[in-house]
């Protein structure tokens, strides 16, 4: 018996069908996150900051040789253009392989790992052709200021936070269970 066979008599998913399913919301913020990078370089000098809101959001044009928030931006080259793009490729295949399984995962995980995936195919991906990668968001509140971020970066945000999520609550449930029991 083939394994969509052994699936669907279990009454669940072949791996394969959790990366497949995966496969447009990825794209999807891939194309999102290439698009809007574009936008932004074209549109805007570096350097540039317009305020949208003013004392909460700009967009500016920065780019970002290190890594979320800009760590390591000052590092040697040697780190800045092997060890992070290495990194980032690890973290890519660690969430690929994760997701061979998603088809049995809850969706708030399957979507999470989606999000993830993409951000770090996109930042990735521009990482490789520039040595960079194009921030433009950028919030603010007084004195606080949170640093330039992209759209792959949310994505990776996003997920991150509802892993952690679906982590607790997927806890929280199981503990109320055994309680229960």
């Amino acid at each position: 018996m083939g394994i969509v066979n052994q699936a669907a008599k279990r009454g669940s998913s072949p791996p394969e069908v959790g990366i497949r399913a995966a496969g447009p919301l990825v794209a999807g913020v891939v194309l999102l996150d290439w698009i809007t990078k574009w936008a932004i370089t074209v549109s805007m000098d570096h350097g540039a900051a317009e305020a949208v809101l003013p004392g909460f959001f700009n967009l500016v044009h920065v780019r970002n040789t290190g890594i979320a928030f800009s760590l390591f931006a000052d590092s040697a080259p040697w780190i800045r253009n092997l060890v992070l793009p290495a990194v980032s490729v690890a973290a890519i295949i660690i969430v690929f392989a994760m997701m061979r399984d998603s088809a049995r995962m809850p969706v708030t995980s399957r979507t999470a790992l989606a999000l993830v995936l993409a951000g770090a195919v996109g930042n990735l991906s521009e990482r490789l052709l520039h040595g960079y990668v194009t921030d433009f968001l950028d919030f603010y509140a007084g004195p606080y200021h949170w640093p330039a971020f992209n759209v792959a970066d949310s994505a990776i945000t996003i997920g991150a936070v509802l892993l952690i999520l679906d982590s607790l609550l997927g806890r929280h449930a199981v503990q109320e269970a055994a309680r229960v029991a």
